[in-house]
């Protein structure tokens, strides 16, 4: 298997990242017009049809179909779009959901029984002291709701990585079509949610009235975030080593940042700056920290 990636393919990781960061500034606009609730439905009824009609799904149990479906989806994007929803900025959304790779960590040690080296305990430790920075700022620019709320659906992907793990466990499979049919169980509980919490005159007068701005978010966080994000993703996760692929995703905060700027004029204090320092710090040392900490520990053994 190839370490380096070619040009061509760099410049699909490179795509990947803008269209996940960007997605950020396009809930905003989406959450402006259609309840929260709805939009997750609408996404994932886009996202499952008709793109099932064409792949056939693995050979993976139900209940994973379930599990990943009420984490990976109606969890996280239940959470995060309605934090978005309340005023949550979308660049520091984008920044906050990255702590799922430490909500992952602590979840396959306390489920998988996983160990932690040296490097992820200091980069939990790290972005563990920015979101306290981050969320001390809460305010008019950033209700802490959203910010909760967001950190709580950066859990809910973490979960939604558990379960992707014991996907895995299948063998290799398409993983393209496994998101495409797990997009299945996601629109009815969506649908639920939407009407105990907005009612239905509230759900159909937005179904109404949906404008061309509403109907071009949902696509795009459909088919060209979910579908073409992920399924380029899967192509490259399946070509290349993980720890070539997985640091790319530090860059989406980078992207997410600007456009809210950009877009919504979203403004960062001084503290929102240090705790986003500190954050990517922390997921930069859980990401690359790993042969500089077992060097250390080399060196120490050896010095004994």
């Amino acid at each position: 298997m190839n370490t380096a990636l070619r040009p061509r393919d760099l410049a699909l990781a490179l795509l990947v990242i803008v269209v996940w960061g960007l997605n950020f500034a396009v809930i905003k606009v989406g959450v402006a017009d259609i309840p929260p609730m709805l939009l997750g439905a609408l996404r994932y009824l886009l996202a499952a049809f008709p793109a099932l009609l064409f792949v056939k799904p693995p050979k993976v149990p139900l209940k994973l179909y379930l599990l990943y479906g009420m984490t990976m989806a109606v969890g996280q994007f239940a959470l995060l779009f309605t934090a978005i929803h309340i005023g949550m900025p979308s660049g520091l959304a984008s920044l906050v959901l990255q702590s799922q790779s430490f909500f992952t960590l602590l979840l396959a040690a306390w489920w998988l029984r996983e160990k932690w080296q040296g490097n992820q305990v200091a980069g939990l430790a790290l972005a563990g002291c920015g979101l306290v920075l981050i969320g001390s700022a809460h305010g008019a620019s950033m209700p802490l709701a959203g910010f909760a709320l967001t950190v709580a659906a950066a859990a809910m992907w973490g979960c939604g990585n558990i379960v992707t793990r014991a996907v895995g466990r299948y063998g290799p499979m398409n993983q393209f079509a496994f998101i495409v049919w797990s997009s299945v169980v996601a629109p009815l509980p969506f649908v639920a949610l939407s009407l105990l919490l907005d009612g239905p005159a509230t759900v159909w007068a937005a179904v109404q009235h949906l404008s061309l701005q509403s109907m071009a978010a949902v696509a795009y966080i459909a088919w060209i975030s979910t579908l073409l994000g992920f399924g380029l993703w899967t192509y490259l996760m399946s070509r290349y080593p993980v720890n070539r692929v997985a640091p790319f995703t530090l860059l989406v905060p980078v992207v997410g940042l600007t456009t809210g700027w950009w877009a919504f004029g979203e403004q960062l204090l001084p503290v929102h700056f240090a705790g986003a320092g500190l954050l990517m710090a922390g997921l930069v040392v859980n990401v690359f920290g790993g042969p500089a900490w077992a060097a250390v520990m080399g060196r120490l053994r050896g010095a004994q």
